[in-house]
């Protein structure tokens, strides 16, 4: 049943992202009214590109994702591949950016955290939910 569930799940994200892609972020550009963008990673293991939509803030010339995996015990992914090659491509709107990332701490992990709590309040739940410190990621042009 959990394999039917990732199914069901991987098949919306892909759809998502054909939405977005198609319609230059008109569709499929914010969720639960937060904004999203496209981040496509190289596979750690396969070498494959994967995209996936995230909901992201600016700040400045940059980009903030939170590496939730809404609370799950480990990593997302798309983290893990970032982690293992920091170099990647972002879609926002129309626009396509290469960018190169980098993980935050310390005030600065804590200033964007709340940056991007008061888009999406459910970073807090998902935090209370994991035993690991969920990554803050920022995202520069390259």
């Amino acid at each position: 049943m959990a394999s039917f569930g990732k199914a069901v799940q991987r098949g919306f994200l892909r759809s998502a992202v054909w939405l977005y892609r198609r319609s230059n972020g008109r569709i499929a550009g914010t969720m639960r009214g937060a904004p999203v963008l496209l981040l496509s990673t190289a596979g750690r293991r396969s070498g494959r590109t994967w995209t996936t939509p995230l909901i992201y803030q600016p700040d400045g010339d940059r980009f903030v994702l939170i590496a939730s995996n809404a609370g799950a015990p480990k990593h997302p992914g798309w983290w893990l591949n970032l982690r293992r090659n920091p170099e990647a491509t972002i879609q926002v709107g129309p626009e396509t950016i290469p960018v190169t990332r980098s993980a935050v701490t310390g005030p600065e992990r804590d200033r964007l955290w709340s940056l991007m709590t008061k888009v999406y309040p459910g970073y807090d739940d998902y935090q209370q939910k994991t035993s690991r410190t969920i990554p803050v990621v920022l995202l520069e042009r390259r």
